[in-house]
C-alpha cells in the first residue's frame, strides 16, 4: 500500500465525522462499551493511543464493534505498527514521520496518518506521498492561526489537528479549508469511562458530531 493510497484511506476515515476521539484505555473491560457509545453517538473513527498496557487488547475488543473504525495512536516505530495491525487496528496515527515507519506501513498495508507541524515537515511528508496529516500538538504550536497560515503555500495538504482541542475551540479549526476533522480527548473522559457512564459519553459524542454543522 503506497503512501498515496494510505492517505486516500485516512482522508476517507477523517471525512466520516468532525471529531476523532483520542482514547487512552487503562482497563480493557471497558473498551467495547466505550466504542459502542461513541459509535452510537455518531463518532465511528476511534484512535486508541499506545500509551497504556491495555491499549492493544482494547483495540482487539473495539475492532469487533459494528460500524466502528479503530486505529492505533502514538505509533512511533515499525514494531508499534506491526503490533497495532496484529491487534486489528485499521489505521495508525503518529506524531511525526520517519523513513522506517513509512516502510513498515507500506509493508503492513496499514494506512498511516503521520504528524507534521512546520512547513518543512509538511513538505517532507508530501514528498513521501502523504497529503492527509496530523497536526500535533495543535494549540502549543500556534493553533488554528498556524494551520490557516499553512493553507496558503500548501493548499493541497489536509490536516487532523490534535492536542489542546476542546468544544470551545474545535469550530475554529473545523472552519479552516485545510482541516477535515479534529482529534480530541474530551468526548470520553477518564471519569466517565471508569464509571461506565456510556449515556454521558454517547450524548457528548452527539454534540461533537454536530460541530461541523454548527
Amino acid at each position: 500500500m503506497t503512501p498515496e493510497l494510505q492517505s486516500q484511506k485516512t482522508r476517507a476515515l477523517c471525512q466520516l465525522a468532525p471529531v476523532v476521539p483520542v482514547i487512552v484505555i487503562k482497563d480493557v473491560s471497558r473498551a467495547e462499551g466505550l466504542a459502542r457509545a461513541l459509535v452510537a453517538g455518531g463518532l465511528p473513527v476511534l484512535e486508541v493511543t499506545l500509551r497504556s498496557d491495555a491499549a492493544l487488547d482494547s483495540i482487539r475488543a473495539m475492532a469487533g464493534v459494528e460500524g466502528g473504525h479503530v486505529g492505533a495512536g502514538t505509533v512511533l516505530t515499525p514494531d508499534d505498527a506491526k503490533r497495532a495491525k496484529d491487534a486489528g487496528a485499521k489505521f495508525a496515527v503518529s506524531p511525526g514521520l520517519t523513513d522506517r515507519l513509512i516502510q513498515a506501513c507500506i509493508d503492513l498495508e496499514l494506512p498511516l496518518l503521520p504528524g507534521a507541524v512546520t512547513a518543512s515537515e509538511v513538505m517532507r511528508a508530501a514528498d513521501a506521498g502523504y497529503d492527509m496529516l496530523k497536526f500535533f500538538p495543535a494549540e502549543a504550536v500556534g493553533g488554528a492561526p498556524a494551520l490557516k497560515s499553512l493553507a496558503g503555500p500548501l493548499p493541497n495538504i489536509s490536516f487532523c489537528p490534535t492536542g489542546g482541542i476542546s468544544p470551545q475551540n474545535a469550530r475554529d479549526y473545523l472552519s479552516l479549508p485545510n482541516v477535515i476533522c479534529v482529534g480530541g480527548s474530551w468526548v470520553a473522559t477518564d471519569a466517565d469511562v471508569a464509571a461506565e457512564n456510556w449515556a454521558a459519553i454517547e450524548d457528548r459524542a452527539r454534540t461533537a458530531t454536530a460541530l461541523r454543522q454548527g
